[in-house]
């Protein structure tokens, strides 16, 4: 997944432009964007929409972002969408891996009852929308094999710390905001799953979108999240490796077979050691992923 773009679970009218959208994902929300008296609304217009969408050859991965563990409303959310097999549940604020675990053993009684393979349904987690949440990065390693990626919040985390802004003048994060994002890079990275970063709010700069598009996939994100259909291409187009990138990736790769696995080999006058190996066999990856059909 290079995009995945946030839909309000109780619009059927942005569900349906969701689908257009080209998104690798929609995230389906049950959480923020929902109003808590419309909560049975959403809970419906999207078992409706699964049901309607997760046979269809060509679709999105479809992940819906159920409420947070403490609210006492995950249960009731997990209850109306589960019979019609979700790729996916998004978790947000979680705490530590330990959120990730007691909604493991939710989706596996879950599977059960309604007759899902059991590990069918994989697990993203929102892993930095409290304090408390930054000291425990580490902690999502084996939490769970559903586990797929973790991303991080600003908003929800601007709100609990008591900050005024998570941005400067210049629009960039300020330093709390900058050290959540490398932690759930290096948790992600930990734990093996996908690093994923966390949405643009200004939804009509497009060339701002870019260049934080651009700067988290130079640190080693390999998708970031949407709010807008608009900005979708965008992302796809960053995250998407070139095709001069996938050939140079290629014939390192083969260098290194061609020499016998070695630790250094010589390619265009340059030495490369296994970090560019690894580099490489990850750019093959991202491109493979990118072409992959819909599940």
């Amino acid at each position: 997944m290079r995009s995945l773009l946030f839909v309000p679970g109780d619009s059927e009218r942005k569900l349906a432009k969701g689908l257009a959208s080209g998104a690798d994902c929609l995230l389906i929300d049950l959480e923020d964007s929902v109003a808590l008296d419309n909560k049975d609304t959403a809970r419906a217009v999207t078992a409706a929409f699964l049901a309607a969408n997760v046979k269809t050859a060509s679709r999105p991965r479809l992940y819906v972002r159920v409420n947070a563990l403490d609210t006492g409303l995950t249960d009731g959310d997990l209850d109306a969408v589960m019979a019609g097999a979700p790729d996916g549940i998004m978790l947000p604020k979680s705490i530590s891996g330990r959120d990730v675990q007691h909604l493991d053993a939710k989706l596996a009684v879950r599977e059960a009852e309604c007759g899902l393979a059991d590990g069918a349904t994989r697990i993203l987690v929102v892993a930095t929308e409290t304090a408390a949440s930054l000291f425990n990065l580490g902690s999502y390693q084996d939490a769970s094999p559903r586990l797929e990626g973790l991303t991080w919040g600003g908003e929800d985390l601007s709100a609990d710390i008591g900050a005024l802004a998570n941005r400067d003048a210049s629009g960039a994060y300020t330093d709390p905001y900058r050290l959540a994002r490398s932690l759930c890079l290096f948790g992600a990275a930990a734990a093996g799953v996908m690093p994923i970063d966390s949405v643009f709010t200004g939804f009509r700069d497009m060339e701002g979108l870019r260049t934080e598009a651009l700067d988290a996939l130079r640190d080693g994100f390999t998708a970031k999240m949407a709010i807008h259909p608009a900005q979708v291409p965008v992302i796809n187009a960053v995250f998407t490796p070139s095709e001069e990138e996938v050939a140079r990736a290629e014939r390192i790769i083969e260098a290194f077979r061609a020499a016998g696995d070695p630790g250094v080999v010589g390619l265009d006058g340059e030495m490369l050691d296994r970090p560019h190996l690894r580099r490489a066999e990850k750019v093959i990856a991202r491109a493979r992923m990118a072409a992959a059909p819909a599940p």
